[in-house]
């Protein structure tokens, strides 16, 4: 017999908001390679781990996401991390302000009823073409359209009684909601110039209301973040 869920789970996190000039030349170095977004991010998270360790991001429990505003030239960059970050390596010519550090600490419950919002990179796996050779990988695809965004986080949606796992091996949120109340908006794609030329991702931002079902698997998906492309800015799950 499977062991009762618990009705309540502990958050604690750190978020930074990182105010950057856009037209700086390190922030706008940021905004046209998703590569340098990523060093960006990683350079406040000196010495934690050890030179060439396999995914320090994800050891640190690094997650990222940004906004621009074109017309005040200012991207707000916020990081999540399990460790304190130090940012005194970014130029101090390219902070439009000084950075904000809070630590998170909060319980959710069963039943608790969420704003949230998400950049994704909304992706699904083409399954190989009959005849490949065995152990072939399929193809990543990315989802473009609103609608079909809607039904790729539909199916990470979790109902009360449901396992965090579902029957296909997909891992849901631990949350639930009414997927036609979702707003979702298709964002620019990010890319890298050679040497990563493979790198284009699509992003998707999601937001809305969710009622938390699996407080448990609720609070690692705000840890360890959602779907793909965690690297570069997408998967992390803010909530209020």
């Amino acid at each position: 017999m499977n062991a009762p869920r618990p009705a309540a789970a502990r958050f604690v996190a750190t978020q930074t908001l990182l105010t950057l000039d856009a037209r700086h030349p390190y922030a706008a170095k940021s905004l046209i390679d998703a590569q340098d977004m990523h060093r960006t991010v990683m350079s406040g998270f000196p010495g934690w781990v050890d030179d060439g360790s396999r995914d320090p991001r994800a050891q640190m429990g690094i997650l990222s996401t940004w906004t621009l505003n074109l017309r005040e030239a200012r991207l707000a960059l916020v990081v999540q991390s399990q460790v304190p970050g130090d940012w005194s390596r970014i130029p101090r010519q390219a902070l439009a302000a000084e950075p904000e550090t809070l630590t998170l600490d909060r319980t959710f419950g069963a039943g608790e009823t969420v704003g949230f919002r998400t950049v994704v990179n909304p992706v699904y796996s083409k399954p190989p073409p009959p005849g490949a050779p065995p152990k072939t990988r399929g193809v990543r695809v990315a989802h473009t359209r609103p609608d079909h965004v809607r039904k790729w986080f539909a199916r990470r949606l979790q109902p009360v009684g449901e396992p965090p796992v579902a029957p296909d091996g997909l891992t849901r949120i631990g949350a639930d909601t009414d997927p036609d109340t979702l707003a979702i908006r298709m964002l620019p794609r990010i890319s890298s110039p050679a040497p990563h030329k493979g790198l284009r991702l699509t992003r998707a931002e999601i937001r809305g209301k969710l009622t938390v079902t699996d407080p448990e698997t609720f609070v690692s998906v705000l840890t360890r973040g959602i779907g793909h492309g965690r690297a570069y800015g997408c998967g992390l799950v803010v909530v209020r």
